[in-house]
Order: structure tokens, then sequence, then C-alpha cells
């Protein structure tokens, strides 16, 4: 754990940076990759939509409470699926409290209900008048996803307006929704390739995602402002100032995201392998994968992402500049002393000097100085670097005062005396 520590000393100050922002162009092909195989998997497969959004048949098992048990529920989908009925064959079973067992079927026919009565009946030894059965049609599925697509949409505008309140700056937010719907994205990929239902769960779990994934992305981008307020005094460019933000982030973001995934992977596999069918395995894979990619993508998109749309700016652009005039000098200290030729120019000694006594040449050449925004005052002589003499007015004369006695300047309490 020391050495960890060490590294995560070490990458805050800068003594060891990791280039994420330089190579944006790989993030962008790899998380790219991932998105076309996720958006393939949606198109091949599908989505597999549970009960609530299809309809189906809801069968409710009143049992007493040392029968609601998982043994029970097992004995329940087995001896269901096992029927040979095409919309029986994964029926969902999870307790409902303490005195009921829930079985859930896609829509069955008259024949197909009647068996499905009798293979509970047979299951865990009950009567008829101890099942009830609920149609759930497919039109309350359909509010349930529109209600769904709209609470998404609402929060992405709210994201838009918070983040541009917070930061003043309309590119990160740009950054920070690319990033939340590179995570969308990728979940819902994983639901279509693993085969997973779709549940009203999953849409809590998928909401809940884009507010990890926004929380991670809006600290990264805190630290990117800290670092970035005033690039002219840090004698840096904002690609690097940006980039160490995301390496002084990075510690505390790898810790947040393993603090979060342990407990829901331990959630993932009760409700996966240990529980078989129920709702906690559809929250469990939305959180997992959510969080995962949300970790991912606020490092190695959403910070690459906001300095390329920010790499335009004039200001970033002249302190690109300026460091590139300063890689220059530093490699090579004696570049620019000049050095005698017989084919140097003859310069008239009596001509007038340019402001600031500087010949640029190429924008290349510029340094710090040359940059400077400081306005001048108007004059003809050059002194210095940046200063200009005023002219006098009329030529220097002895002064009249010069041979009388000059008062002197005295406490306020000793005045009059």
């Amino acid at each position: 754990m020391g050495k960890f520590s060490r590294l995560g000393n070490n990458l805050y100050t800068g003594q060891k940076s990791i280039d994420f922002v330089g190579r944006k162009w790989l993030w962008y092909a790899i998380s790219g990759l991932i998105v076309v195989l996720a958006v393939i998997g949606v198109g091949v497969k599908g989505l597999n939509y549970g009960i609530e959004f299809t309809g189906g048949t809801q069968y409710k098992v009143t049992l007493s409470s040392e029968q609601v048990n998982q043994d029970n529920a097992d004995k329940l989908r087995e001896a269901v699926g096992g029927l040979g009925i095409k919309n029986a064959s994964s029926p969902v079973v999870t307790t409902s409290g303490n005195s009921s067992i829930l079985v859930q079927t896609e829509e069955l026919s008259n024949e197909e209900n009647a068996e499905v009565v009798e293979a509970i009946i047979g299951a865990v030894n009950v009567s008829t008048d101890d099942i009830s059965q609920d149609q759930i049609g497919a039109s309350w599925g359909d509010e349930v996803r529109d209600r769904a697509l709209l609470g998404l949409v609402v929060f992405l505008f709210l994201v838009i307006l918070f983040i541009w309140a917070y930061f003043r700056e309309w590119k990160m937010s740009m950054a920070a929704i690319v990033a939340l719907i590179h995570d969308v994205i990728i979940t819902i990929g994983v639901y279509a390739m693993s085969g997973f239902e779709v549940t009203p769960a999953t849409v809590t779990g998928l909401l809940t995602i884009l507010g990890f994934s926004l929380y991670d992305t809006v600290v990264v981008f805190d630290k990117v402002r800290e670092n970035t307020k005033n690039l002219r005094a840090s004698r840096t460019t904002y690609a690097d100032a940006a980039n160490l933000a995301v390496n002084q982030t990075l510690v505390r973001s790898i810790n947040t995201s393993i603090v979060a995934l342990i407990p829901v992977g331990a959630i993932l596999y009760v409700g996966a392998v240990q529980l078989g069918a129920s709702s906690l395995k559809d929250l469990a894979l939305a959180l997992f994968v959510g969080m995962a990619a949300g970790a991912y993508s606020s490092i190695f998109i959403a910070t690459p992402m906001l300095v390329h749309l920010k790499s335009n700016e004039s200001e970033i652009v002249l302190a690109e500049r300026r460091a590139k005039a300063r890689a220059r000098r530093e490699a090579d200290r004696y570049a620019s002393v000049p050095v005698y030729k017989d084919d140097l120019p003859v310069v008239d000694p009596d001509a007038e000097p340019t402001p600031g006594g500087v010949l640029v040449e190429d924008d290349e050449d510029l340094d710090d100085d040359d940059f400077d925004d400081t306005p001048r005052s108007g004059g003809s002589g050059a002194m210095g670097r940046g200063r200009v003499v005023p002219t006098t007015p009329r030529p220097v004369a002895p002064s009249r005062a010069s041979g009388r006695q000059q008062p002197t300047r005295q406490p306020r309490s000793k005045r009059g005396k």
C-alpha cells in the first residue's frame, strides 16, 4: 500500500505522468469499437424486455411464511419452465414478502394457462384457491418505457444546465454529455448481448449510473479548471494542465470505483447465481456496468474531449506557441546567439528601432515577453524591452529654486511651535 500511496503522490505532484490527453485518438478508437459492438448487439439480438414491458400473466401463489423460500421458488421455476410451453420457458419467479411467491410468464392461451396452474399445484402442494392470476397488458409497459425515456431526457437537460452554471463553460457540458451517452450505450449493449431482462429495475439502475458518471466527471473538470485558470502564469499549455488534473484525480477515481463496484458485484452475484431470476440482478447489472463505464469515460473520454473542443481558442493557441518557443530555447540555449558571417546585412545604426527592440520574423519565435498584453504609451525612442521613453517638451534648464532654502516637513504635533 505504501507503493500505491507514493505513486499517487508522484502523480499528483507531476513527478510521474500518464499521457491521457496526448493519446486521445487511441481512447477514441477503443471507445468507438466498444460502442459499435454494443450497437451491433442491440441490432442483432435485441433487448429482452420483461413482462412489465411486453405484457403477460402473473401468478401469485399464497404460502405460509416457512414455505416462502428460495427452494420453493426454484421448484416453481423448474416446474413451469419444463412444461415445454414457449411463452413459459423462462418464467420470472420472485418472492413477495413473507406470504407469497410470484410467477410471471408471457401471454398464454387458456389451455397453456391451465397447464401452468397444474404445474404450480404439483410443485408446492397448494390448492387452486391459493393461486391468483393477473393479466399485465403491454400498454402499461409502453407507459413505463415512455416515462423512462422522458426521465432520461430531463436528466440530460438538467446536466447541461448544471455544468454550464457551475463551470460557465458550454464545452465542458458537451464533453460531459458525450461521456454520459457513451456510458448509456455500453450498458444497453451489455444487456442485449447478455440476454438479461430489461425491467423497471433496469431503468432505475440506468438513471443511477448517470448520476455516478456525472459526479466523477465533475470532480475531474473541477481540477482541470483549477489548473488552467491562469495559463500564462503557470507557463504551461492547456493540454498539459488538463492531463495533470486527470493524473491528480486518478487514484481517487480508482479508489471510488473499486469501493462502489465491490458491493454492487456482490449484489449481482447473489441476484444472478444464488437467487436466479430476480429484480436484484437487473438492477445490479446496470449499476455494475454503468459504474465501470463511468469511471472509464471520466478519465479517457471526457477530459480528452474537452481539450479537443478547446484546442482552437486563441488563448490556448498562444500558450501552445509559448511552450514550443521555450522548448526550443531550452533544447539549445546558444542557438539564438548571433554568429558573424561575411554576408551579414548592413544595418544602419541611426535607424529607428522597432517597438520593444525585438524583430519578429515568425510566430514560432515568439517568447513569453513577446506576448505582453500591457498597453504601451506613445513615444518615439525605445529603451529596453516593452518600454518606451517619453519625449521631453524642452531642454532641461537650471532651476531657479536651487539657491533657496527648501522647506522641511514636520509632524503635526510640532507645527506652530
